[in-house]
């Protein structure tokens, strides 16, 4: 890959991108999961010290054994107060914190076909694990008055999207906190952004659905791709790469916004637009 150049002084300075992250301390929360295990091993090879937790050591150690090298693993509950601000305590310097922490929910049912719980519950859970790591971070981050602070929502967070149920409202929660906890603390020196990401195929979720209902989730993926302007759905591997981005120095003067990685499903009526090969050619004029 190229070297991106940083203006400092009206100096060009260029930097590698193979070690955006050297030296930084990032810790993963929902690290053994697809996604979370998949932006650990990115700032690994960034060159962050990462610092793996999760509720279950054997996943998280598989994602460890998957990477190499000088990797923590520590059973770390993502609602836990305590044991996250413990946790920190060993980790010292805290540089990235990124919180890829999932929640039971149900989906695929109208609003109005679901009880106070189902809806409210998501959001409740989703917002109290992603408030409790980055107020920790945060706090770790301030005397220092550096750090990132990123978390993780998806495409309902940024449109109407039927029959996502709670978790559409969890999206737009996680949102609209990033946000104002990067205005508060942005006078610390802290950045927070939230990636948004478009549902990624080779995630665990969509690859046990495909694996249970391949013809139903065949009609599902289409459409996905259908909604999206690339007309493709965006893999982890975009997700930890933008990660890496918005964690690195390259990205200091991004706070307080949600990246959309939908790859455009947020961004326009999409389905209208064709893929090339079943586009209509212009009639010739006689």
């Amino acid at each position: 890959m190229g070297n991106a150049g940083v203006v400092r002084n009206r100096k060009l300075v260029y930097i590698s991108h193979t070690m955006l992250l050297a030296d930084k301390r990032a810790v993963i929360y929902g690290a053994g999961g697809s996604l979370g295990g998949a932006v650990a091993k990115a700032f690994a090879e960034a060159g962050a010290r990462v610092f793996l937790t999760g509720r279950h050591k054997t996943s998280l150690q598989k994602v460890a054994d998957s990477i190499g090298g000088e990797v923590s693993v520590d059973v770390v509950d993502g609602f836990d107060e305590h044991g996250i601000a413990e946790h920190l305590k060993k980790v010292g310097n805290l540089d990235i914190s990124f919180n890829a922490v999932g929640v039971d929910l149900r989906q695929g049912v109208p609003l109005i076909d679901l009880s106070m719980e189902e809806v409210v519950e998501p959001v409740t859970r989703t917002l109290q694990t992603r408030f409790l790591t980055a107020r920790a971070a945060a706090q770790v981050m301030i005397p220092r008055r550096s750090g990132v602070i990123l978390s993780l929502t998806a495409t309902p967070g940024g449109i109407g999207y039927p029959l996502t149920a709670g978790f559409a409202m969890a999206c737009a929660a996680v949102e609209r906190f990033s946000s104002n906890l990067a205005a508060e603390i942005g006078p610390h020196g802290i950045r927070v952004v939230n990636i948004r990401s478009g549902g990624s195929p080779d995630s665990k979720v969509f690859a046990d659905a495909i694996a249970n209902q391949p013809e139903v989730m065949a009609g599902v993926l289409r459409q996905m791709e259908a909604d999206t302007m690339l007309k493709r759905q965006p893999p982890m591997a975009d997700i930890a790469h933008t990660a890496v981005f918005l964690a690195s120095s390259l990205a200091a003067g991004i706070t307080g916004v949600t990246v959309d990685v939908t790859c455009g499903t947020t961004a326009g009526l999409n389905y209208r637009a064709h893929s090339p090969e079943y586009a209509v050619l212009p009639n010739k004029k006689k």
